[in-house]
């Protein structure tokens, strides 16, 4: 038996870009995620769904339009610099998420829900130290891979 990966679990690229619509429509009346995302490409939503979709074993959309696996990863990361995002932003953005993925019907099986919300920690986590001033985002790293329970992306100590 072949196990599905959490892109084909999650309904694949219509889904997440489902997700990310609904989710993107209700963050400019957000009041504390709005100002953060005014000024939003209109591409944003094709281009966070493009990018989760291949780190949870998708085609390869996101680097292909972006110079590859870890100049794509460094596209991602860069986005957030000078944000100064807070952990209140953080958990805001992650709340809003889960409920839009609640109301979608994405997959809540335990097991799923266990390797997507991790992603979301791990990447909301990593989006809000990369965008604090004077964070050092030089570095190429290549593109995480999340799957059943174990990370094949990259691992970055925790910063002092």
């Amino acid at each position: 038996m072949t196990v599905p990966t959490l892109y084909d679990w999650l309904g694949g690229a219509p889904a997440l870009e489902r997700l990310f619509t609904i989710f993107y429509e209700r963050v400019p009346n957000d009041p504390l995620l709005g100002p953060v995302f005014a000024g939003m490409s209109p591409d944003h939503v094709q281009h966070v769904a493009a990018f989760v979709g291949e780190v949870f074993g998708g085609p390869k959309a996101y680097s292909s339009t972006h110079g590859g696996d870890a100049p794509a990863h460094a596209n991602m990361v860069k986005q957030h610099v000078g944000r100064a995002l807070t952990d209140a932003h953080r958990k805001r953005w992650m709340q809003l998420l889960l409920e839009c993925a609640d109301e979608l019907g994405v997959p809540n099986d335990p097991e799923f829900r266990s390797a997507f919300v991790a992603y979301l920690e791990w990447g909301t986590r990593l989006a809000m130290i990369n965008s604090q001033p004077g964070a050092d985002v030089g570095g190429e790293s290549p593109m995480p891979a999340w799957g059943w329970g174990e990370v094949k992306g990259p691992y970055l100590p925790p910063q002092a």
